[in-house]
């Protein structure tokens, strides 16, 4: 009697097991209601055919009559996942957003900045920091960098600390890597004598896109940086050696770094605790105490004087 009952009990466990799974089933997502979701999401957000879009089961969520689903888009090697919420009745999508508003979003970005061993120009104990990736080789660049040597540290340099780190743009400037080496191997003994460098560079980019070919301008670099070694007393041996071996490891983490931060052009400016803007032509133009910059069509004031 008792074997018979355990039959019977374990057979009904079996069958309730079954039939929570199948009711699990149910509350997938079935191929009629992602197919529906997959042409809603590629019409909205115009999703190329090539990159491939599905959706995890709904699961419980925070917010009534709502479950959460995550949609994976997968494209060219590259995953990337976004959180929906999905109602009940299946017939509302909705993309979740959820945002920590207890932390500084612009504090989190410059935290991400590693400026070790960087030198710095002005007060390196400020409050203030503002850091530029830059191009040697960048025209737009020397223009910033005009604007902010002399005026700008002559203004505010006892309460602004400047760093640079470096973004050559390689694919349309040829020599900007090498000029990275080249002011890192400088840096690495004298940060005086690496703003110098920078200062030159920036203000004679005519002197290295002279020269009739690339060695001719690397070499043109090359000279110029071992002047430098000369003028601030460097190590010349040690010089020498860094110039001639061409290390580009701190540049090429120095790019990876801005491209994690959505660096894509420079100058690019940072400012703690707030996100400065993408600089261009206008920036340039406009006066040392209130730089505006045009990028995309938006207007971003970059300092003024109640910032410092």
């Amino acid at each position: 009697m008792f074997r018979r009952f355990l039959l019977i009990s374990c057979r009904r466990t079996f069958l309730l097991f079954l039939l929570v799974c199948l009711g699990c089933s149910a509350q997938m997502a079935p191929t009629e209601l992602s197919q529906r979701i997959e042409r809603q999401l590629r019409v909205t957000y115009n999703v190329p055919g090539g990159v491939k879009i599905s959706m995890s089961a709904p699961r419980a969520s925070e917010f009534p009559n709502y479950d959460a689903t995550t949609v994976t888009f997968d494209g060219e090697g590259k995953k990337q996942n976004y959180e929906f919420l999905l109602s009940k009745d299946q017939k509302t999508l909705m993309r979740l957003t959820k945002i920590d508003i207890t932390k500084d979003p612009y504090q989190e970005v410059i935290n991400k900045i590693d400026v070790k061993a960087r030198p710095v120009r002005g007060n390196p104990n400020a409050k203030v920091v503002m850091v530029n990736y830059d191009d040697f080789e960048c025209p737009f660049c020397s223009r910033v960098h005009s604007t902010l040597f002399p005026q700008l540290l002559k203004e505010y340099g006892d309460r602004v600390a400047f760093i640079y780190k470096d973004f050559p743009l390689s694919e349309i400037h040829p020599w900007a890597i090498h000029a990275s080496v080249d002011a890192n191997c400088i840096a690495a003994q004298n940060a005086d004598a690496y703003w110098d460098f920078a200062d030159y560079i920036h203000s004679n980019q005519s002197v290295v896109n002279k020269e009739a070919n690339r060695d001719a301008q690397f070499a043109a670099l090359d000279h110029i940086a071992l002047n430098e070694g000369v003028k601030f007393k460097l190590d010349s041996a040690k010089l020498q050696a860094c110039v001639k071996d061409q290390k580009s490891d701190v540049v090429t983490a120095s790019v990876k770094e801005g491209e994690a931060l959505g660096v894509t052009g420079t100058p690019t400016m940072f400012r703690r605790p707030a996100w400065i803007a993408k600089a261009g032509l206008g920036c340039a133009r406009s006066s040392p105490a209130v730089c505006v910059s045009r990028f995309g069509g938006a207007k971003v004031k970059h300092l003024n004087r109640r910032q410092v």
